[in-house]
């Protein structure tokens, strides 16, 4: 029986074709290159059966194919399409690329709301994936069925494979958001610790009626973010009258950046001037509708007339281009720079007075993998994120000397490199300068082009932009 079994399968190796030998070099080299890239060599297990697949044929794998019935037959074939589809997109959108959607202006005028972004995965590495059960495109929650797309265990260590390169000053980056751990279910927007800051923690987890349920997420499963990386590991950063310094150097131009002004005008701004200025109708803001006074307009010396009306004041988001644009309207009466601290929300780290505001922010320090910093009770909120939720260490303050890993501690070493990120669109842009450092294990990858871009103030066969199809993001 033996013999025969051995004689079977020896026949078997004289009758295969060339073209199955190829296939199974070809399909064994990627598994061999894989498992080099990688350092996974369960991945070498998957040969054998390859083996048998496309040159033994021991095991009779498409078997189904076989069957008198019709209607089994072509089940199976669904299903074998739909499988090796999910299998595709998972490996492809874990390893090489996925796609990205802008939902905020906070990049504009460098990304626009409503540009499909192809994100690259392989120009910083991608990272195996830290919740590798999961449902491929779904961030956190299936559409429709609201339930987690993922299983929360096993969650496997951060580890990024080799990409192309590391992230650069200026790079624009994909990344899950760095407080995204902890989220209230009702109110994902502010952030569960600005949340918390505000109303008290005991009052969020006692509310459920106004929080919703107080959840907690992987750092892979956490939601994506796209901003422009200004400041890396080891970088001083410092930001003077909205002006960034890295290391004492002004950041270079950036084309498409915006601040808000306060644009004063005797009548009503036009449709066709708003298209002129590449203002959206979510980023206009009439700030005293029917000329009707607004009281802390007054307190920025803005006059009233006899009557007690002002003049129309709106608040737009401008490029320089867009500025010498509204310069040149007969119809302005003056524009000035948004009065700093008028709309700014208290600024990173929240429980620290920093006296810091969004366009006056700093000196501040990235940590930087293997570098060490003092910390004490009075600068330990710029790092006490990091030491805890980040980098998982037991941390507490008792009688003011802190206690990490009940140990007293006067100084920390970074595990991680970490990032600071910020948005194009100034004071539009929820980023760094609210909640703190971007860890290296939260960056997905770097947007290459759009492949798409909807304007949604547009009417529905009119809203493709066609002139940013296929527009690089980086040059």
């Amino acid at each position: 029986m033996e013999n025969s079994k051995g004689k079977g399968i020896m026949d078997r190796l004289k009758n295969a074709s060339m073209t199955q030998w190829v296939k199974f070099i070809l399909v064994s080299l990627v598994c061999v290159f894989f498992t080099v890239w990688a350092g996974t060599l369960w991945v070498l297990l998957f040969i054998p059966f390859l083996f048998d697949i496309y040159v033994s044929r021991f095991v009779n794998w498409g078997g189904w194919k076989q069957s008198d019935n019709k209607i089994l037959r072509k089940i199976a074939e669904w299903a074998d399409a739909i499988i090796f589809a999910l299998v595709a997109v998972y490996v492809i959108n874990i390893f090489f690329f996925q796609n990205y959607k802008i939902p905020t202006s906070s990049l504009e005028k460098s990304l626009l709301v409503g540009d499909f972004l192809f994100v690259s995965k392989m120009s910083y590495g991608p990272r195996v994936p830290m919740t590798p059960l999961s449902f491929p495109l779904a961030q956190h929650t299936l559409p429709i069925l609201n339930t987690k797309s993922y299983i929360e265990k096993p969650q496997w260590e951060y580890k990024r494979l080799k990409g192309f390169g590391s992230v650069q000053h200026d790079d624009i980056v994909v990344f899950n958001f760095p407080v995204g751990d902890t989220v209230a279910e009702k109110v994902p927007n502010p952030d569960y610790y600005s949340l918390v800051y505000q109303y008290g923690r005991d009052y969020v987890w006692s509310h459920p009626e106004e929080f919703g349920e107080i959840l907690y997420r992987p750092v892979d499963r956490r939601e994506n973010y796209v901003k422009r990386a200004v400041a890396l590991p080891g970088d001083w950063l410092r930001i003077v009258n909205g002006d960034v310094f890295i290391n004492g150097k002004k950041q270079k131009n950036i084309p498409g950046l915006q601040y808000n002004y306060f644009v004063e005008t005797k009548a009503l701004m036009s449709e066709k001037l708003f298209e002129e200025l590449n203002v959206s109708k979510d980023d206009r803001a009439l700030l005293n509708p029917n000329r009707e006074t607004f009281k802390r307009l007054l307190d920025f010396g803005y006059q009233v007339d006899s009557l007690g009306d002002m003049n129309y004041i709106y608040r737009l988001p401008l490029t320089n281009e867009a500025y010498a644009r509204v310069k040149k309207s007969s119809n302005l009466v003056s524009i000035r720079r948004e009065p700093n601290g008028l709309y700014g929300d208290k600024t990173f780290p929240l429980n620290m007075n920093t006296g810091w505001t969004r366009d006056d922010f700093g000196p501040l320090w990235i940590p930087k993998k293997g570098a060490t910093v003092g910390i004490s009770e009075a600068n330990l909120p710029l790092y006490e994120h990091i030491i805890r939720n980040i980098e998982h260490n037991k941390l507490e303050v008792k009688d003011g000397v802190v206690y990490i890993n009940d140990a007293p501690a006067d100084k920390y070493t970074f595990k991680m490199d970490y990032y600071w990120m910020m948005g194009d669109n100034r004071h539009n842009s929820a980023d760094s300068r609210y909640w703190g450092f971007v860890p290296e294990d939260h960056v997905v990858g770097k947007p290459i082009f759009v492949w798409m871009s909807i304007d949604k103030d547009k009417p529905t066969f009119s809203s493709v932009r066609w002139n940013r199809m296929f527009k690089i993001v980086h040059d």
